[in-house]
C-alpha cells in the first residue's frame, strides 16, 4: 500500500504512474482523501481556511488532473467521495462544507466533459459514518467551547447534536463501501449517490429546498 499526500503533485503523479507501470493500465480512481474541520469564520485565521481547501479541494483536483489521461486511456470511472455536507451547509463547518460544495460543483461541470471520452464521473455522498473520521478532526470539545466566545451556547449545541447523530444513527463504513462498490460496478451508475437513507433524505431536502427555508430551519435547529 502506497501512502499518497494528495497535495504533493509529484507523489500524485509517481503513485499513478507506479500504478499503470505494475498493471498496464488505471481502470478507477476513487477521491477519498480528505480532513474534517470545525470552526467558524470569525474565530479563526483564513489561513486555516484555505488549509482545508488545499486538501478537500485542491487535492481532489490534482489527483483527477493526473488520472483523467489514464482513465481516458481505458473508459475508466471517476469517483469522488464527498458528503452530505457537499450539499447542505452545516453549522461550524463553513470551511469544510465550501470545500465539498467546490468539489461537487467541479464534478458536476466535469462529468458531461468526462463522459464525450469515455469517462464515467460520479459522487459519493456518505452521512454519518462510524469511522475514525470525527475523531481525526481532533477537536478538544472543551477546549474549543472556551474559545467559542458569543458562540459557546450554539457550539455546545452543535457538538451535543453531532455527538448523539454519530452514537444512535451513524451508518458502518462497510455499508458506505458498498455504494461505492455498486457505483464501481454498474452498468451505468448515477452521477449522485447517497450511501443511507437518511443521507438521502438529508440531501434531497436541500435540492427540493428552492428558498433555502427548509434547509435552515432543521440547522437552525442543532444550534438553538
Amino acid at each position: 500500500m502506497r501512502r499518497l499526500d494528495v497535495t504533493d503533485a509529484k507523489q500524485v503523479a509517481d503513485c499513478l504512474g507506479a500504478v499503470v507501470a505494475d498493471h498496464g493500465r488505471l481502470d478507477a480512481v476513487i477521491n477519498n482523501a480528505g480532513a474534517g474541520h470545525l470552526g467558524t469564520v470569525e474565530l479563526e485565521p483564513v489561513e486555516a481556511i484555505r488549509s482545508v481547501m488545499e486538501v478537500n479541494f485542491f487535492g481532489v483536483v490534482q489527483v483527477t488532473r493526473a488520472a483523467m489521461p489514464h482513465l481516458r486511456a481505458s473508459g475508466g470511472r471517476l469517483l469522488t467521495v464527498t458528503s452530505v455536507g457537499g450539499v447542505v451547509g452545516q453549522p461550524f463547518n463553513e470551511a469544510y462544507c465550501a470545500a465539498k460544495f467546490a468539489v461537487e460543483g467541479f464534478m458536476e461541470a466535469l462529468a458531461p466533459v468526462a463522459a464525450t471520452v469515455g469517462v464515467g464521473v460520479s459522487v459519493v455522498e456518505p452521512g454519518a459514518v462510524a469511522s475514525d473520521f470525527v475523531a481525526n478532526v481532533g477537536v478538544d470539545p472543551e477546549a474549543a467551547l472556551a474559545a467559542a466566545g458569543p458562540y459557546a451556547a450554539a457550539l455546545g449545541a452543535y457538538l451535543a447534536r453531532t455527538r448523539s447523530q454519530f452514537a444512535n444513527a451513524a451508518q458502518s463504513p462497510d455499508e458506505a463501501a458498498q455504494r461505492i462498490v455498486e457505483a464501481l460496478t454498474a452498468d451505468e451508475p448515477a452521477f449522485r449517490l447517497q450511501t443511507s437513507g437518511p443521507a438521502q433524505q438529508f440531501v434531497g431536502l436541500k435540492l427540493a429546498d428552492l428558498d433555502g427555508a427548509a434547509v435552515q430551519t432543521v440547522t437552525g435547529g442543532w444550534v438553538g
